[in-house]
């Protein structure tokens, strides 16, 4: 028997004491999630920073505080358009369901 419980089941179980938290949560998740992938997508196209930013028409800054994941807002479609556009990507976007909701709709 186990002792512990995960990061994930302690997030799960303060998500649902403070279900205010939850959409700020995902967001959080999200820009993180476009940071990494803005830092991938640039390394595969062996571009700079600089370079990235030139070809999207915005600031090397732009695309730091991006890659850090520490700016609290939110990229634009048309920055990660352009940014897409300027590694030769193709953006895409999708909603994948959460556990709970997929076995509520099964039943």
């Amino acid at each position: 028997m186990k002792n512990y419980i995960t990061l994930d089941e302690a997030i799960n179980e303060e998500l649902k004491k403070h279900p205010e938290l939850k959409e700020a949560y995902q967001e959080e998740l999200l820009i993180n999630a476009i940071s990494r992938m803005v830092i991938e997508m640039r390394r595969k196209a062996h571009l700079t920073q600089m370079e990235l930013a030139q070809r999207a028409e915005t600031s090397q800054s732009v695309i730091a505080r991006l890659e850090g994941g520490k700016d609290s807002r939110m990229p634009s479609l048309g920055l990660l358009t352009r940014i897409a556009s300027a590694a030769h990507a193709k953006l895409k976007i999708n909603f994948e369901m959460e556990e709970a909701n997929r076995a509520s709709h099964r039943a």
